[in-house]
């Protein structure tokens, strides 16, 4: 029997879908996905270990204008696994017309020449007429490898897409153990849990300003308790993110703690504490304490 495995880079614009074609194709939560950009931070592996395949897609962060050194320091990770990927697949949101974002997307891919999948995603929203126009424009842009119409959200074309993945990937061994889904461990997991919540109930600037960072965590028999810490930037974010006697943080932390119960299969005593860094995401120190260069950029 012959072996294959190799890398699969998820790349794309933000809001596009990459994270929930992620979590879709592993059956199960990964990635946070929010309906807001620049929700993923880091380059996630999920790893996907069959009797003769082992796909290792990497789900980056959306290419985007970076306005702070953090958006650069993102578009930098999200580079990296293009260029190091057997193969690129390009998740594009369909029901949203072709713009300046798609154009330098596509100059990077034609640049990696490294074979590329177009996936176009949310085509449950589409009619077959506007499927059809829609595959048409995207025929003429680019000879890409295949063109993929799928739906992550519900799962559709899913096992499609990795059977025609597949024969692109290389001869060679597993490169995780069996039972490894992810190359982020059971802390990180939790922090992006935590600051998903965070996504969710805040607004305007507060989201993106917020980095969470676990500090302390002891596992009972029965019970976790942990004590997370919730960066943001100015003091005006901080009395949000609190709240008015202190009803936003609890609203988070009980979200959180719900989550974290069924992930963990056991009681989880959540606190939360939030603490003003001015300016974080322009400082290359916090960057690095708070994970978020990578290694050259150091």
């Amino acid at each position: 029997m012959t072996y294959r495995s190799g890398f699969i880079a998820i790349v794309g614009r933000p809001n596009a879908g990459k994270s929930t074609l992620l979590n879709a194709i592993l059956k199960e939560k990964i990635a946070i996905t929010t309906p807001k950009p620049q929700t993923t931070r880091n380059n996630i592996s999920g790893i996907l270990t069959t009797e003769d395949t082992q796909y290792i897609f990497v789900d980056t962060p959306g290419i985007h204008k970076p306005k702070h050194e953090l958006g650069k320091s993102l578009n930098r990770s999200a580079y990296t696994a293009i260029a190091e990927a057997d193969i690129n697949c390009w998740v594009v949101d369909a029901t949203q017309s072709f713009g300046g974002g798609d154009e330098f997307l596509l100059e990077k891919m034609k640049q990696s020449k490294i074979p590329c999948f177009l996936i176009l995603n949310k085509i449950d929203l589409l009619s077959k007429e506007e499927l059809i126009k829609v595959l048409l424009e995207w025929q003429k842009r680019y000879d890409f490898t295949e063109i993929f119409p799928i739906s992550a959200l519900k799962s559709d074309n899913i096992e499609e897409l990795l059977k025609n993945v597949k024969p692109y990937l290389q001869e060679g061994p597993q490169l995780f153990p069996n039972d490894m889904i992810s190359d982020h461990g059971e802390t990180f997991q939790i922090s992006e849990i935590i600051r998903e919540k965070v996504l969710y109930l805040t607004n305007e600037e507060v989201p993106h300003s917020v980095a969470v960072i676990i500090e302390n965590r002891q596992d009972y028999e029965k019970s976790i308790d942990i004590q997370a810490l919730i960066i943001v930037e100015r003091s005006s974010q901080k009395a949000i993110l609190i709240g008015k006697q202190a009803d936003m943080i609890r609203k988070i932390r009980l979200s959180a703690q719900k989550e974290l119960k069924l992930k963990l299969k056991k009681k989880v005593n959540l606190e939360l504490f939030v603490r003003v860094e001015k300016n974080w995401r322009n400082r290359m120190n916090k960057l690095a304490q708070f994970g978020y260069l990578e290694r050259d950029d150091e």
